[in-house]
């Protein structure tokens, strides 16, 4: 069985984060691994706290799972101080990390900062020119491109900017306040494709990031393209909200099991 390895942020009430992440790698029926870069104290209302593994002990998670059960991919979420950027950069280069996708998360669905800036700074400089694709949101891809995203053509002007100065293949997602959830992916050579879907009605997106950026990485494990897995990805996120899971007070979870009901 092939397994992906996801460092990122433990989520308290269980939808977002390590835990969304697994639940997504469990459904495509792969192995999950994870290294915690940060415990969050949180739930469907918002974030209520955050403490920050210290970075030498994220390193030896990361070592540890690649002496022995090494991964096919590697999904990258939450990180909030520059020091543990540098130690999974580090980590991953030393082990030689291949299908690395970073989902460059600032903030969390509940509008709650989850990065200060000098870790969105080194993020930038560390963990996304190791990346295979990246896949910012909208306000993501705004501070990675210096301005307001009104449409889908500055959508598109974003993602080919952002791909050119990183080096790397860049999704830069819709959905955000929208009646469509059309992503558009650029590569560093300027070419690009369109991913269109339509916006599920629903307030229960909490974990929706993870959700993606952890299915694209397990369509890379299982041999799909890069545009095949974000299709895929795309696919089973769209499920897993028309589910209808309705928990909790806020903005409440996904279906992971959707599939499996």
């Amino acid at each position: 069985m092939k397994s992906v390895l996801t460092i990122a942020g433990s989520d308290s009430s269980g939808g977002a984060g390590i835990q969304a992440d697994i639940k997504t790698i469990e459904a495509h029926k792969l192995f999950a691994q994870s290294a915690i870069t940060a415990l969050t104290a949180q739930n469907t209302t918002g974030v209520y706290g955050v403490f920050d593994v210290p970075a030498e002990f994220v390193t030896q998670q990361i070592d540890v799972v690649f002496d022995d059960i090494r991964p096919d991919a590697v999904k990258i979420g939450m990180v909030s101080s520059p020091a543990i950027v540098e130690a999974i950069a580090e980590a991953l280069v030393r082990n030689g990390a291949q299908n690395i996708v970073v989902d460059p998360v600032m903030v969390a669905t509940s509008g709650s900062e989850l990065a200060s800036s000098d870790a969105v700074v080194a993020l930038r400089k560390r963990l996304i020119p190791l990346a295979t694709v990246i896949t910012p949101n909208m306000p993501e891809a705004e501070a990675l491109f210096g301005a307001s995203i009104g449409d889908h053509e500055a959508q598109e002007e974003a993602a080919v900017a952002i791909a050119a100065s990183a080096g790397v293949a860049t999704l830069v997602k819709g959905g955000h306040g929208e009646n469509d959830a059309n992503d558009v992916l650029a590569r560093p050579d300027g070419t690009v494709a369109w991913f269109k879907g339509e916006r599920v009605a629903t307030s229960n997106t909490h974990g929706t990031g993870c959700t993606l950026s952890s299915a694209i990485a397990c369509g890379l494990v299982q041999g799909l393209s890069l545009e095949d897995s974000i299709a895929q990805a795309k696919r089973y996120i769209t499920g897993a909200l028309a589910a209808g899971l309705d928990l909790g007070k806020g903005s409440g979870p996904l279906d992971h099991m959707w599939s499996y009901a």
